[in-house]
């Protein structure tokens, strides 16, 4: 190797370990090291940004907008709910998550998989109080180990399909033959998760009990005459499940209901009184049919998904203090309707219009976007704060996307249209349909993760340009050589699977196709085997984060360190790499 390479070697290994040390985020350490590899030239500029172009890279992006959209419409959130249940445990949820993900990824690209489950877990997760940063990455490894049961699981094992057809135009696969290793992997795969992560990964929710109670409030929510949940009990809505909230009473025309039973019928037009943090009314706002009681809601001249929730503290030389919330006529004079209030650090209880305003007070107020650019200095109030996504969905344009979401799959699977390009056209209908709007599509772009993709892509191309990738595959395997068969198929998965950590996976396969062939010849070992442990190895991207997309999609939302990959995912690639090989050598040798 030469000096590029072995130069490129040590900042690539100066980069795992910044990000193992969490001396700062994925994005700026790849950056960083790539903006030094640009700065000696050993990777030329238009191959350093050859990231930015990627198609990669694109679709993640346009799979946020996608995402964002059928998230705000609440589009998957009644199929999602059957489907994941209420766990009994964190095996139980992770084996409910991890069996149709894996699934789904054999047939679908893995990416867009990732890209509409990472916020549907990431509010399963909070509602039935299991730890996100133990739910992420088995979903993201899930997709992974899915997409190595079809020929057509993940672009690389076409890729290593396309280069044996042109090494060798008599050898053709069927769309199941490489499940002959996929589906062993999978199983052990996932019995390793549900085994391990109890140990391996971490409980970063246990931080967030250590923090002062939350603010409080007493919260009347009233159920419409089209909603989904009449008729069913307490416990089958969900609403004895969100966390954080207690169901105190239901008020039934004049009947009043308290210490609600779980087998308790829901009846349209019933008054629900919930106790609990503003996090937990947000979730109520997400389900269909429950509206705020208070009649001065109903008379807020915008349509209720263009509404957010706010916290509002009255100041003290506000002409609030001493009125009533109706002789204050605070709709009329804010535009916004309080639905309840919160004081000296305990929720105030009663109907809404009758509370008599005190300085000081909490108010949690439903109003559109504007009150907080017309208010937030108003010196009425001492503080003007907005609720993080408060915006309840717009369920009326939940078929239009989900017809979206169905139409870029199929559209994509079938091969009529690019995955890239498919995306992009289902985000600009999201917004052109009104499913989105701009300013939320803008926010749903993360661009860590964006930066951190399309930096790897440069590194990978620096790896690759200056031979030291290739260097490392073909020393792995040259010593395997002269050991017989089982150890170029071992040589040849690992070779491929430290590749794979360092570069794109289908860079990894393409870089050790050559090889694998000329190893092939050298020891008499089949091709085509060969080939499908190279698939295999290609895609055992678990190690780090950097190793492939879904990974660092999951990274930034469930709180995860370098060292979170590097413990829980170096023994499951060790371990499938033994089950691969050692099938492999069984079915072929």
């Amino acid at each position: 190797m030469g000096w590029e390479a072995w130069f490129t070697v040590v900042v690539t290994l100066v980069m795992v370990v910044a990000m193992a040390r969490n001396v700062a985020g994925p994005d700026f350490v790849l950056l960083g090291g790539l903006t030094l590899l640009v700065t000696t030239g050993v990777v030329p500029l238009e191959r350093a940004t050859i990231g930015f172009s990627n198609e990669g890279m694109l679709t993640v992006a346009a799979l946020f907008v996608v995402a964002a959209g059928v998230r705000d419409t609440g589009g998957l959130d009644a199929i999602l709910r059957r489907l994941l249940g209420r766990p009994k445990g964190l095996t139980s949820a992770q084996l409910r998550l991890m069996t149709p993900v894996a699934l789904i990824s054999g047939f679908l690209n893995n990416t867009p998989v990732v890209a509409m489950m990472v916020p549907v877990v990431t509010d399963w997760a909070r509602r039935v109080q299991l730890p996100l940063s133990r739910l992420l990455i088995p979903l993201s490894y899930a997709s992974i180990l899915g997409g190595t049961c079809t020929l057509f699981g993940t672009s690389t094992n076409l890729v290593v399909y396309g280069m044996l057809r042109d090494h060798d135009a008599s050898i053709s696969l069927g769309l199941f033959d490489i499940a002959v290793l996929g589906l062993p992997a999978v199983l052990v795969g996932m019995v390793y998760i549900l085994l391990a992560a109890p140990h391996l990964l971490p409980d970063r929710a246990r931080s967030t009990q250590l923090i002062e109670r939350p603010r409080e409030y007493s919260v009347s929510m009233r159920v419409t005459p089209e909603s989904p949940i009449v008729g069913q009990t307490i416990e089958d809505a969900g609403l004895r499940q969100l966390p954080g909230l207690f169901l105190v009473e239901i008020e039934r025309e004049s009947e009043l209901i308290p210490a609600v039973a779980p087998e308790t019928r829901i009846h349209a037009g019933d008054h629900l009184l919930f106790v609990g943090a503003v996090d937990s009314v947000v979730d109520l706002r997400r389900i269909r049919g429950l509206v705020p009681t208070s009649d001065q809601v109903d008379h807020l001249m915008e349509a209720r998904p263009d509404r957010e929730l706010l916290e509002a503290v009255v100041a003290r030389t506000s002409s609030l203090s001493g009125q009533s919330v109706r002789d204050s006529r605070f709709r009329t004079r804010y535009g916004a309707a309080i639905i309840a209030v919160h004081r000296d650090g305990d929720r105030v209880v009663g109907k809404v219009g009758d509370i008599v305003l005190a300085a000081g007070d909490v108010l949690l107020l439903e109003a559109p976007p504007s009150f907080y650019r017309r208010h937030r200095h108003d010196p009425g109030f001492a503080l003007v704060t907005p609720v993080e996504e408060s915006v309840p969905p717009n369920h009326r344009k939940a078929p239009i996307a989900l017809g979206l979401l169905a139409s870029m799959v199929i559209l994509s699977a079938s091969g009529m249209l690019p995955l890239l390009t498919a995306a992009l056209v289902a985000a600009g209908l999201m917004l052109a349909t009104g499913c989105l709007k701009g300013t939320v599509a803008r926010r749903s772009l993360d661009v860590r993760v964006l930066l951190a993709i399309a930096a790897a892509f440069g590194v990978g191309a620096a790896l690759e340009d200056s031979g030291a990738a290739g260097a490392i595959g073909r020393g792995l395997v040259d010593i395997a050589v002269p050991l017989g068969p089982v150890a170029v198929l071992g040589a040849i998965y690992f070779a491929t699977m430290v590749l794979t950590e360092l570069v794109t996976n289908n860079a990894a396969a393409a870089l050790m196709f050559p090889i694998v062939a000329a190893a092939c010849d050298a020891s008499s070992l089949p091709l085509v085997p060969a080939a499908l442990v190279t698939m295999m190895a290609a895609s055992a991207s678990f190690s780090t984060p950097i190793g492939y997309q879904t990974n660092l999609m999951v990274y930034g939302p469930g709180g995860y360190r370098f060292s979170d990959f590097l413990r829980f995912g170096i023994p499951l690639q060790l371990l499938l790499g033994t089950v691969v090989v050692t099938v492999a050598s069984l079915l072929w040798l």
